[in-house]
């Protein structure tokens, strides 16, 4: 008998705590008044990294020297490595910063849709430091250390 009342306490403290709301509501995404100054902030790092990319780029092109150093007797080979290296670091640096410039775009894109800041692993809110220094970041914190 005693059990049985347990068991009748136990469901009903299961549907009260089911019927309750909760205490407070967790947002769901940024206000449009936080989306546009992301949106403001993202355009400003897209702005200075294509700028950064026109260098980059500019100094590749720049690299291919139309002298007659390579027709010289005394051509060196070192210096045929380090312009080798310079232009693959350079290349380097140009995909990582269109990757970047792609990722931005790609933010502006979820600020759009009005998803932007929600982490893509726990739906969850990402702060708003994190996205101020990282504009890009789809995962929080949390989410970030789940991956290691």
């Amino acid at each position: 008998m005693k059990l049985q009342q347990a068991v009748f306490k136990i469901s009903n403290l299961e549907s009260q705590i089911s019927n309750q709301k909760p205490m407070a509501e967790e947002r769901v995404r940024y206000s449009d008044a936080d989306l546009q100054e992301f949106k403001k902030l993202i355009q400003e790092k897209i702005n200075k990294a294509e700028k950064d990319l026109a260098l980059i780029n500019e100094s590749f092109i720049n690299d291919q020297n139309n002298g007659t150093d390579d027709t010289s007797p005394t051509f060196k080979a070192f210096e045929e490595g380090a312009e080798t290296l310079s232009k693959e670091q350079n290349a380097i640096l140009a995909g990582r910063q269109e990757k970047f410039i792609r990722d931005l775009k790609h933010a502006l894109i979820r600020i759009e849709n009005k998803t932007y800041g929600i982490c893509r692993v726990t739906g969850k809110l990402i702060p708003k430091e994190r996205l101020m220094a990282v504009p890009h970041a789809t995962l929080s914190i949390e989410a970030k250390n789940m991956q290691r």
